[in-house]
């Protein structure tokens, strides 16, 4: 299972339809789920995120401080573990909890997104991961 635990609604609603666009062509090869969240000081963010998480997932906080992967890292990493659940933190970041529980911190790209961007750059690299790994043609070195 991949899980996007994110705090925010999408509000256009251009990015929420690529972003299900992404994660439909990804269900095929991975059950895919969105878990939103309410917007809330990262401390309380972080804590509403850690209930959402199994003891057995692997997490990658997504945060621009993070290690920056190539799309065959990627992955790598989505094949990695069986169940893995990325976390988008607010306009204010990710709290101490979601830091403090994360397997991994990855960066999308060395400069900041809105987080409506994040997600569907997150569920498009979803898709090119799995596609990678399936040998599919979508990704072309």
């Amino acid at each position: 299972m991949i899980r996007i635990i994110a705090v925010g609604k999408i509000k256009d609603r251009h990015s929420a339809s690529l972003i299900e666009t992404y994660l439909t062509r990804a269900r095929p090869w991975a059950v895919c789920e969105v878990v939103e969240l309410k917007d809330q000081s990262p401390e309380k963010e972080g804590r509403a995120m850690i209930d959402r998480i199994g003891l057995s997932e692997m997490v990658v906080a997504l945060d621009e401080g993070g290690e920056a992967p190539t799309s065959r890292d990627f992955a790598a990493l989505l094949a990695s573990h069986g169940s893995i659940t990325f976390l988008i933190g607010g306009p204010d970041g990710l709290g101490d909890a979601a830091h403090q529980r994360a397997d991994r911190t990855v960066r999308l790209s060395s400069m900041t997104f809105p987080h409506e961007l994040a997600r569907l750059v997150l569920a498009e690299q979803i898709y090119r991961g799995l596609s990678i790994n399936r040998g599919h043609s979508y990704h072309r070195d």
